[in-house]
């Protein structure tokens, strides 16, 4: 009874976005740059200041070139040795999750190697680094949770670089651009679907002007993963339909890091009883060809399914039936190949539109207990 007490509650609950930061694409250029310069690395001095954020440290305003890719073709900030931008948001309400997209790419060439990007906020800090095969363009987008906060509490985000070499000079300093933050509330269940988010709509904002998705690393626990409900085991893109195949909705999950690459959900079930796992495998469109082996958990069931892809965009529906022996089933996908593209791109199957229902008896039950509790409502009102 409990179950479907807090399902009904949750129906009054649902997502929502904000663009919560300022000059987060970094095109209101920065004070006292140098007049008439055509230089596309410009270091900042004390003297300047970039419009809705504070800096420290070596930060260099960086103009799109022949050398230096970026999304639009635009600007962004180099990060140079001990370089750190932050900013100062304000949550738009009590504990909602906010999850941060950007943009990173290397800030050079001919490097021994490229320095790490540190993200943090409170409660919160990731490291991340460009990896190399994971997209056609020269620079990546990444998507993360940040951390959900009370309203009235002034959060600091910070970005800086963390180098992995002593040498500043063979390093090559990361650059970020196109900063997108998004708040969700909690989730909405619906259309019959034990899950939370199964069909993958709730995640990091896509980039417009972006073919590549977003690029999602390990999370170990749902709480803190930028897939809402779901754990990260392993790099995976975050697709949208816009730019990819996606069998159903906006949204969909593309294992590209190869063997062990999975992610894993959570759920309250009843013990004893029987529920069907229904969900969709395929290809991106991405020109991902080969035979995938894709391994599906549902509690203490476990089947491996193979698909074919010709890497043109094709899907096919598969189902796992399995009895109940715990209060909570695990519900998981792991891949069980590597593959690239002719271009050497990292690239893998994709899992869409996942369903956990119940039995057929298990539903009426479901229905009668939820029909119940609502006639409770309507008396006390």
């Amino acid at each position: 009874m409990h179950r479907q007490i807090f399902l009904v509650l949750l129906l009054f609950i649902g997502p929502a976005f904000a663009d919560l930061l300022q000059n987060s694409d970094f095109e209101s250029p920065p004070s006292n740059l140098p007049e008439n310069s055509t230089t596309p690395f410009q270091q900042l001095s004390g003297n300047s200041t970039i419009p809705g954020w504070s800096f420290e440290g070596t930060i260099v305003y960086v103009t799109a070139n022949q050398t230096v890719a970026l999304p639009g073709n635009g600007h962004a900030i180099q990060l140079g040795e001990d370089g750190k931008i932050n900013q100062t948001i304000n949550p738009v309400a009590d504990y909602v999750h906010y999850l941060l997209t950007f943009t990173l790419a290397p800030g050079g060439q001919n490097c021994s190697t490229n320095a790490n990007v540190s993200v943090s906020a409170p409660d919160s800090n990731s490291i991340l680094s460009f990896k190399q095969n994971f997209g056609k363009e020269k620079w990546q987008t990444y998507g993360l949770y940040l951390g959900s906060w009370e309203q009235q509490e002034p959060v600091n985000l910070i970005l800086e670089s963390q180098s992995t070499e002593s040498d500043a000079k063979s390093t090559c300093w990361p650059l970020i651009d196109k900063l997108l933050l998004k708040s969700i509330e909690t989730l909405v269940p619906g259309d019959d679907n034990l899950l939370l988010n199964g069909g993958f709509e709730f995640g990091p904002e896509f980039l417009s002007n972006s073919t590549e998705g977003v690029l999602l690393d390990s999370a170990p626990t749902p709480v803190l993963s930028p897939l809402r409900q779901w754990s990260i085991s392993g790099t995976v893109k975050y697709i949208d339909s816009k730019h990819y195949f996606v069998p159903e909705g906006n949204a969909a999950v593309e294992f590209v890091s190869g063997v062990s690459t999975g992610i894993q959900a959570a759920t309250t079930v009843e013990a004893g009883s029987k529920y069907s796992l229904d969900f969709t495998l395929g290809d991106a469109n991405d020109s991902c060809r080969g035979n995938f082996l894709v391994g599906a958990q549902a509690g203490s069931t476990a089947q491996n399914f193979t698909l074919q892809s010709n890497g043109t965009g094709s899907a096919k529906n598969f189902s796992l039936a399995f009895k109940a022996d715990l209060t909570t089933a695990l519900i998981g996908f792991v891949s069980y190949t590597t593959t690239q593209t002719k271009d050497g791109v990292f690239c893998g199957p994709i899992v869409d539109n996942v369903v956990l229902r119940a039995s057929q008896g298990m539903k009426s039950k479901i229905k009668w207990e939820a029909f119940i509790f609502l006639l409770f409502l309507v008396g006390i009102l």
